[in-house]
């Protein structure tokens, strides 16, 4: 993966960071990082904006734009919004509510499977988490101090949950049948909101 390619997926799964942050991640020198940052910028595909410290001068923090965040194609997202769209003039709300339903069921039998085996609630969102990386969602575990967090840094499906935000309802039912009823879920992040990346609170 070529440096400007390892810059992007950076900071499309870890958010806003300095170019002194991204020269240590990379073995780099911070000029050599910045030259990167301003032929990306000439791109339009990333931006900065400089945060205040109490001491010195601020600091510049580097971020993607929209067409940045475009660059993480969504899979396949003209062909699926016009077939939302040809479901719902076809056959109404109520097709366009069955395939939802359909694609639940697939996608919660999908990851059934392999969580089945799980034995710990820890060890049954590693299985989720590699499961939606598998999926397009770049997805990663975080362990809080009451509970974990699910982090999806991608969203492939984006375009399509922008027209029908059912998608999204869907995914985390699947997600509140998966762990069983006894495990809170709640979705604290949401990409279509505007927000970076989804991200899901789970406690037991």
């Amino acid at each position: 993966m070529k440096t400007i390619e390892k810059i992007l997926y950076h900071l499309k799964s870890e958010g806003p960071v300095t170019a002194k942050v991204l020269a240590e991640k990379f073995s780099l020198t911070t000029m050599g990082i910045r030259q990167h940052l301003q032929s990306l910028e000439d791109d339009g595909l990333v931006d900065f904006n400089d945060v205040k410290v109490k001491v010195g001068r601020p600091t510049r923090h580097w971020q993607l734009t929209e067409q940045g965040h475009r660059r993480f194609t969504d899979r396949h997202h003209d062909l699926a919004v016009h077939m939302l769209e040809s479901v719902e003039d076809l056959f109404g709300i109520s097709g366009l509510e069955q395939v939802i339903a359909k694609r639940e069921q697939h996608t919660y039998e999908q990851y059934q499977q392999t969580l089945q085996t799980c034995e710990t609630l820890k060890e049954k969102l590693e299985q989720l988490a590699q499961l939606r990386t598998q999926d397009g969602y770049m997805a990663e575990l975080i362990t809080t101090h009451d509970g974990y967090t699910l982090v999806e840094n991608h969203c492939p499906i984006c375009r399509a949950a922008q027209h029908c935000p059912a998608l999204c309802f869907s995914e985390l039912t699947v997600f509140k049948r998966l762990l069983g009823e006894n495990i809170r879920i709640e979705r604290e992040e949401h990409i279509i909101s505007g927000q970076r990346r989804c991200t899901y609170r789970i406690t037991s």
